[in-house]
């Protein structure tokens, strides 16, 4: 595709060199996320599958094993190991993928209200209309200063999280499968898991 490694097999090879040098966290958090990537790689075709592996996958990379009591937010673990990725990018993958890739899609995701945490909590009664298309506003706000400045960190970040909310929506029982009301956003978002989660894991 694009010169590096973006199967499981061409990353499991690599890793099979490397892993007597890697310490023993970083050794373990590869082998879970390359086993969770050769699943979603295994179930081309159904894209709900491939989603649920592929965020497995991506939690593997980023997850430790600190006492849950001690870790700051989901979101911020995420947002803070997506940061320093980009910090380490110096060929700038993540950037081609955002910018070069995926940029309408990312747009798309941007403004679907149907993967934004504070739409469900109005749909559940737990916020009122107005507070949450205020925060709407407010999230596209912030996510266009990121697309203005090209900032890949801080976009992917909230590209994560909205992620994080069909992630949700999809383990705790709150879509279909195979549904074609959420077809989109499952499509999206699997298409650009596809390509993150395997740069991350190089």
């Amino acid at each position: 595709m694009d010169g590096y490694l973006n199967s499981f097999i061409e990353l499991k090879k690599r890793q099979r060199v490397e892993r007597e040098s890697y310490p023993e966290n970083l050794s373990l958090r590869v082998h879970r996320a390359l086993s969770w990537l050769e699943k979603a790689e295994a179930c081309e075709g159904d894209e709900d599958a491939q989603f649920i592996f592929l965020w497995i996958a991506f939690n593997a990379a980023y997850a430790n094993d600190v006492d849950r009591e001690y870790r700051p937010t989901e979101h911020k673990m995420f947002a803070g190991f997506i940061g320093r990725l980009c910090d380490m990018d110096s060929d700038k993958r993540l950037s081609t993928i955002v910018w070069q890739e995926f940029p309408s899609a990312i747009r798309v995701l941007l403004n679907n209200q149907f993967v934004f945490q504070p739409f469900w909590e109005w749909q559940n009664g737990n916020l009122d209309e107005q507070t949450w298309k205020t925060r709407f506003s407010d999230a596209k706000s912030y996510a266009n200063k990121a697309l203005g400045h090209e900032n890949t960190a801080m976009l992917l970040g909230i590209v994560f999280t909205r992620i994080y909310t069909l992630r949700n929506q999809m383990l705790h029982g709150g879509a279909t499968y195979n549904s074609t009301v959420n077809r989109a956003q499952i499509r999206d978002c699997t298409h650009l898991m596809g390509r993150i989660v395997p740069t991350i894991i190089e």
